[in-house]
C-alpha cells in the first residue's frame, strides 16, 4: 500500500517538527527553567534508548534478523566510555588515588596496561566503535557463513550476552565486577554534575538520533536496503538471484551493533552509572518489546515504543511497583493481538477501518438504490406473434 503524496508531507512536517522540538526547543526551555534537569536529563536517557531500539528496527524489522544481543553492544560502547571517566576521576574519589575506587578496594597499586590507553578521549571515543564491531564482526562471520538464522540465531545472541554478562560481573576482569563504573566527575574538561554540560549532552544525543533515523532512512530506501527487504521476505529466493546474503547480513550486523554502542557510550555520563546488568539478556528483550509497541520496519516506531514504554515505566514504577511487569505483559499482548502495526500505525489501522464502513455503507446504499430501482421500473409486456 502506497502512501500518498499528501500523507508523505504531514508525515515528513510532523518529523522535522519533532526534531526541531528535541533538539532546539526542549533545551532552550531549559536553560530558561521551564524544564528541570531532572526532565531533561531523563529524556536523554530514553532518546538514547530510541537509538539502541533503531539498531533492533534495522537487523529485525527490515533484515528479519531477530537479534537478542544488542544490549551487549549499548553496554559495551558504555563501558569504553566509562573507563575514560573513571579515568578523569582522578583523586577525586573516595580514596584519594589516581587509580579508580573499585581497583584500589581490590588491592591493586598500578593501573593496568590496557586502561592507560583510556585516559586518551580519541581513543575511548574509537573503541567505543571499534570494540563492539570487532565483536559483531566475529560473531556474525561465523553465525551468517554456517547459515544460521531464524530462533537458532536469536538463542546464540541471547547466549552470547548472558556470556558476557557473567564475565564483566567477575572481579578480576577488572571491569568494577557488579557495581561497574560510576561517581564520574569530568569530561573533556567540563563538570559533568553541572546542568549545561547535561544540557549539551542531550543535544548531542538528539543530534545523533536525528542522524541515525536519517542515514538508516537513506541506507533503506537505497538498494541495499530493497536487498536487505528482500532477505526479510526470502533469503533463498536472494541467494537464487547470485546475491552474497551473508555479506549482506554482516554488514548490517556491525552497523546496528556500532549504533547501539554510540548510544550505550552517550547513556553513561548522562545516568551516571554502568554496570552488567544493562548487558542481561532481559534488557535485549525489553529493547525488543519497544520496538514491537512502536511498530517494526518504521525507523521512527521505536524510537515511539522505546520513550513511551520508558515513560510508562517511569510512571509505573513510582504509582504501581508490584505491577509493572504485568502493565507491560499486558500492553505488549493487546499490540500483539489488535494492533499489528504498532502505536506508529494507529492512524492508518484507524482509517482502513473507516474507510472499510464507507465502503460497506456506499454499497449498501447502492443496493437499496437497484432494489428501488427496479421496483420502480414497468414489467415489460410480452407480445405474442
Amino acid at each position: 500500500m502506497t502512501t500518498s503524496p499528501i500523507s508523505s508531507r504531514i508525515n515528513v512536517s510532523l518529523l522535522i517538527a519533532t526534531a526541531i522540538f528535541l533538539v532546539i526547543i526542549m533545551p532552550a526551555l531549559n536553560a530558561f527553567g521551564v524544564i528541570e534537569n531532572f526532565t531533561l536529563n531523563l529524556w536523554g536517557k530514553y532518546l538514547c534508548y530510541g537509538i539502541l531500539a533503531i539498531s533492533i528496527d534495522l537487523l529485525w524489522g527490515y533484515t528479519g534478523l531477530l537479534c537478542l544481543g544488542q544490549a551487549l553492544f549499548f553496554t559495551l560502547g558504555g563501558y569504553m566510555m566509562g573507563m575514560h571517566l573513571m579515568l578523569m576521576i582522578g583523586k577525586l574519589g573516595q580514596y584519594k588515588s589516581d587509580l579508580p575506587d573499585f581497583m584500589v578496594f581490590l588491592g591493586h597499586t598500578k593501573l593496568p596496561s590496557f586502561w592507560e590507553p583510556f585516559y586518551s578521549f580519541p581513543f575511548a571515543a574509537a573503541m567505543v566503535l571499534l570494540v563492539p564491531g570487532l565483536i559483531a564482526f566475529i560473531f556474525g562471520y561465523l553465525a551468517f557463513r554456517s547459515r544460521i538464522k531464524g530462533v537458532y540465531f536469536s538463542i546464540l545472541t541471547q547466549a552470547l550476552t548472558y556470556g558476557a554478562a557473567l564475565l564483566f560481573f567477575r572481579n578480576d576482569m577488572l571491569m568494577g565486577g557488579n557495581n561497574g563504573f560510576t561517581d564520574f566527575r569530568s569530561m573533556l574538561g567540563a563538570n559533568l554534575r553541572d546542568p549545561g554540560t547535561q544540557r549539551i549532552l542531550y543535544i548531542a544525543t538528539a543530534l545523533l538520533l536525528v542522524g541515525v533515523i536519517a542515514g538508516c532512512k537513506w541506507l533503506t530506501a537505497s538498494r541495499f536496503g530493497l536487498i536487505q527487504r528482500a532477505i526479510r521476505d526470502s533469503e533463498n529466493r536472494v541467494l537464487f538471484s547470485g546475491y552474497a546474503t551473508a555479506s549482506f547480513k554482516l554488514f548490517i550486523f556491525i552497523i546496528s551493533a556500532m549504533i547501539a554502542a554510540v548510544a550505550g557510550a552517550l547513556y553513561v555520563p548522562q545516568v551516571g552509572i554502568i554496570n552488567p546488568s544493562e548487558m542481561t539478556p532481559d534488557k535485549s528483550l525489553e529493547a525488543v518489546v519497544w520496538v514491537a509497541l512502536g511498530g517494526r520496519g518504521t525507523l521512527v516506531g521505536p524510537v515511539v515504543g522505546a520513550v513511551s514504554v520508558n515513560a510508562l515505566k517511569s510512571w509505573a514504577t513510582r504509582a504501581y511497583p508490584d505491577l509493572w511487569l504485568i502493565i507491560l505483559g499486558g500492553a505488549f499482548v493487546l499490540v500483539v493481538m489488535f494492533m499489528p502495526k504498532g502505536i506508529v500505525g494507529i492512524p492508518s489501522q484507524i482509517s482502513g477501518i473507516i474507510s472499510r464502513i464507507r465502503n460497506r455503507s456506499a454499497a449498501k446504499d447502492e443496493a437499496k438504490v437497484a432494489a428501488e430501482l427496479k421496483k420502480a421500473s414497468p414489467t415489460s409486456p410480452i407480445i405474442d406473434p
